[in-house]
């Protein structure tokens, strides 16, 4: 049974009865342009069912007495509207460029009917009358999309909805209750200030745990304290070694034309004291 319903469900979104003409641009003077960057007026249609309907075999007309007017060609993937989705022709009189171009135009000096008829080319889906004196880039069409009252729309919407939301209802609600800023400064701050906090706490216990893994880490290999062992090399030995490496940094040669010669002395004073020690002597022969 459940099958059944879904079936009959399916095939009536499938059925081409809930297209509806929902939007008419009689003049087009700087408005959408078409695939050949042409401006012309145009007719939308709208999905107004919960499936993709194929309107392939369809007509469109302006012409009450001949309904077969214009038949929208097969073959063509993009004729498969999906539901709430929109599909545009153009009334340019070319047909010949393409499934969507209509093989007749709009008249700005007086009223234009169009009309979509079924695949049998006898039964009326839908039909619209725009009334005379259409202005240049107004549309004519459907308040909402799909809808039965028509009028003058308040933008153009080419191949989208008709009615389309410029401001959120919240943020208006918002503003009239706190016309101020009162409010919204106050939230602001009280943001940025928990942010801050949060950034302390977050980065204080980071700080903290490193501290801790860093005695962890100590303790594991038993050297708590830095060694404070007196070094192996007497203050003479690394006075040696200090003048070599500054010889060697201030001048490149290949022969030692100087000696440096330390000697240690019993006295109970440290020689570097006296300037005596501190010369260099030629070496003994």
């Amino acid at each position: 049974m459940m099958l059944i319903v879904l079936f009959v469900a399916g095939a009536k979104a499938q059925n081409s009865s809930s297209m509806r003409i929902n939007e008419v641009l009689v003049i087009n003077e700087d408005n959408f342009v078409d695939d050949y960057g042409k401006r012309s007026g145009w007719v939308e249609l709208f999905n107004s069912s919960a499936g993709t309907v194929d309107i392939r075999g369809c007509f469109l007309t302006n012409d009450k007495n001949n309904p077969r007017l214009y038949p929208i060609p097969k073959g063509d993937v993009l004729t498969s509207v999906k539901p709430g989705q929109h599909v545009l022709f153009w009334a340019d009189g070319q047909p010949g460029r393409g499934t969507f171009h209509l093989n007749f135009t709009l008249d700005p000096y007086k009223e234009n009917y169009i009309a979509l008829y079924d695949a049998d080319g006898k039964t009326l889906i839908d039909e619209v009358t725009i009334p005379a004196g259409q202005r240049p880039d107004i549309s004519y069409g459907r308040l909402i999309d799909g809808g039965e009252e028509l009028g003058i729309l308040g933008k153009v919407t080419p191949s989208t909805n008709n009615v389309t939301l410029d401001s959120n209802e919240k943020i208006e609600n918002f503003k009239t209750k706190d016309a101020w800023g009162i409010v919204m400064t106050l939230t602001a701050m009280f943001v940025v200030f928990s942010a801050l906090v949060l950034l302390y706490v977050i980065f204080k216990n980071i700080g903290i745990a490193a501290i801790k893994a860093s005695k962890r880490n100590v303790k594991k290999t038993g050297d708590e304290t830095v060694s404070t062992k007196t070094s192996a090399y007497t203050g003479e030995i690394i006075a040696a070694i200090s003048a070599a490496l500054h010889e060697f940094n201030e001048d490149a040669h290949d022969v030692e034309d100087t000696v440096l010669t330390i000697k240690k002395v019993t006295r109970s004073y440290s020689p570097w004291s006296s300037k005596i020690y501190t010369l260099r002597e030629t070496p003994k022969k």
